[in-house]
């Protein structure tokens, strides 16, 4: 009887924590994304089986109610950059995701019975249920100025210490942030999600938290062109 019970808890604890490997997406980013987060599109599209794999295995395995939220954010960011590498092997060779008649809010993506955008999963599912600004860093527009696409997939275990990495980085990245003491200029993504990164406090409170140099709260700030060259190799 013991065996018996024991045997249905860990049947329930595997039957409910069931849930994406994200090894497939780790291979390709590791095969085709450089240590600078730039893409072979050209070898991407030509071994585009890989990335369509993944892309079944994320229609087959979405999360739902047992996923905790660690889980469900790696799953969406990961999808988030995967469905932008499809869109861009699609139509490649382009200079640009904005060359693409509205990228962001085309639906094609599978999610139950229905379609969505990337834009949906970043605004009503990334930046509305887990509140984190630090999903700005984890996903990627697949152009020159965003936040470096990582090498690795996000999953439940390695999300949160990986998301505070990348935005460590990204703050003290002098390509796309130019900080001093006095006087700073930011991307153009802490002007478009302001709201997101000063729920606790203002701009300059959230990049000292990651800043290398001490910004005064009476710096100047300015912002830097954003630039959607497309961010390959």
């Amino acid at each position: 009887m013991k065996k018996l019970a024991l045997l249905l808890v860990v049947f329930v604890h595997l039957a409910v924590g069931a849930q994406v490997n994200h090894a497939e997406l780790d291979a390709l980013l590791m095969e085709f994304v450089s240590a600078e987060g730039d893409v072979n599109y050209g070898e991407l599209q030509k071994n585009g089986g890989q990335l369509e794999a993944y892309l079944k295995t994320l229609q087959a395995n979405q999360p739902d109610a047992s996923w905790d939220a660690n889980a469900t954010k790696a799953y969406w960011m990961n999808a988030y950059n995967a469905y932008t590498l499809q869109l861009m092997i699609e139509h490649y060779p382009l200079k640009s995701i904005t060359d693409l008649e509205k990228p962001w809010d085309r639906e094609w993506i599978p999610v139950g019975d229905e379609m969505k955008s990337l834009n949906w999963i970043e605004h009503e599912v990334l930046r509305k249920d887990f509140s984190d600004p630090r999903i700005h860093v984890g996903i990627n527009c697949a152009s020159k100025s965003c936040p470096r696409l990582a090498q690795t997939a996000f999953n439940a275990e390695n999300v949160d210490g990986m998301l505070t990495e990348l935005m460590t980085e990204f703050v003290n990245d002098d390509s796309r942030n130019q900080i001093t003491e006095k006087k700073i200029g930011i991307s153009y993504i802490f002007q478009w999600f302001e709201e997101d990164f000063t729920k606790e406090g203002d701009i300059i409170d959230f990049l000292n938290g990651y800043s290398a140099t001490k910004i005064s709260p009476k710096a100047k700030i300015t912002y830097i062109e954003y630039d959607w060259t497309l961010n390959g190799f």
